[in-house]
């Protein structure tokens, strides 16, 4: 088990998914730190530490929404993909698109896993307990690009 918080950057334009996304990780009492870019731009913003984000913490995992209005999830996800200080990040596609080419598309793009959310609360609740399960205490992430034993 990790022993410090982990870092999670939900990508997502719906609020009531926020607000769900929220509750879950509350209720389950995972040990993270929760921030929420609500479109493409920002959460580039946010990973590029730009624009009001100087100090912003690299994430550990990504929570991405691939339908957002202006930068969708899928250039979000390319941009993170073809960066040498961001690849490494997982980025998990939580999104309501059960779209053959869109599940293509992102595996293509490097995403690290594709799950679409289910319509009903409860379920989308479990949902977000079980991928914070899998990725903050069962999967080894690599360590942070900036940190000693990152290396190149």
């Amino acid at each position: 088990m990790n022993a410090r918080l982990a870092e999670i950057l939900l990508v997502e334009d719906n609020e009531g998914d926020i607000e769900l996304t929220k509750e879950a990780f509350e209720e389950a009492r995972f040990r993270n730190n929760l921030h929420v870019s609500e479109d493409g731009e920002e959460a580039l913003d946010y990973l590029f530490k730009r624009n009001g984000h100087d100090q912003a913490t690299t994430p550990d995992i990504i929570l991405l929404d691939l339908n957002m209005p202006g930068i969708d999830g899928r250039e979000v996800l390319e941009t993170i993909k073809t960066d040498a200080d961001l690849r490494r990040i997982p980025v998990i596609i939580l999104t309501s698109s059960k779209a053959d080419k869109d599940v293509i598309e992102s595996y293509n793009l490097h995403a690290n896993c594709y799950i679409v959310k289910p319509v009903d609360a409860k379920k989308f609740i479990d949902v977000v307990r079980h991928v914070e399960n899998f990725w903050v205490d069962i999967v080894c992430l690599a360590p942070p690009h900036n940190s000693p034993q990152a290396g190149d």
